[in-house]
């Protein structure tokens, strides 16, 4: 996956251990071989994004795509997804939900604050995993500007 020619780096935001597996391995096999940084928490991610200042200037001339789960040891993941879309540095990042909350107004607000997609995780281990699979296909074909 690339974007403008440059490589995109997925950020995965994902405190269980088993479901991080799980999207890793399905995107892999989509035939997605961009590099994964995975992070278990909030303020680790924000770092890495945003920059331990938070100015969001570390990330000028990175492509990230991000895959952000909602429910965060630290921190709310809309918490996270508001900080990045209301950077100016980081505001047209695309962010993947992936999450277990199925709340209609959870689902809304992140696509109020930006989220690109909103994908429910199914609590069942083959549903989850068939939608991770799709995940895959849809980064596989998509461009990042």
């Amino acid at each position: 996956m690339k974007a403008v020619g440059k490589e995109v780096t997925i950020v995965m935001i994902e405190d269980d251990e088993g479901h991080a597996r799980l999207i890793e391995k399905n995107v892999r096999r989509a035939g997605v071989n961009n590099e994964i940084i995975p992070f278990t928490n909030g303020n680790d991610a924000l770092d890495f994004i945003l920059g331990k200042d938070r100015s969001g200037n570390v990330s000028v001339d990175r492509y990230l795509l991000i895959l952000l789960d909602l429910n965060l040891p630290d921190m709310s993941g809309t918490d996270i997804l508001e900080k990045v879309k209301s950077n100016p540095h980081t505001r047209r990042l695309p962010v993947v939900i992936l999450t277990t909350t199925d709340d209609e107004r959870e689902i809304q607000r992140c696509y109020d604050l930006g989220a690109n997609v909103y994908i429910t995780k199914p609590v069942d281990y083959d549903n989850f995993a068939n939608a991770i699979r799709q995940l895959g296909l849809f980064f596989s074909v998509m461009q990042i500007p």
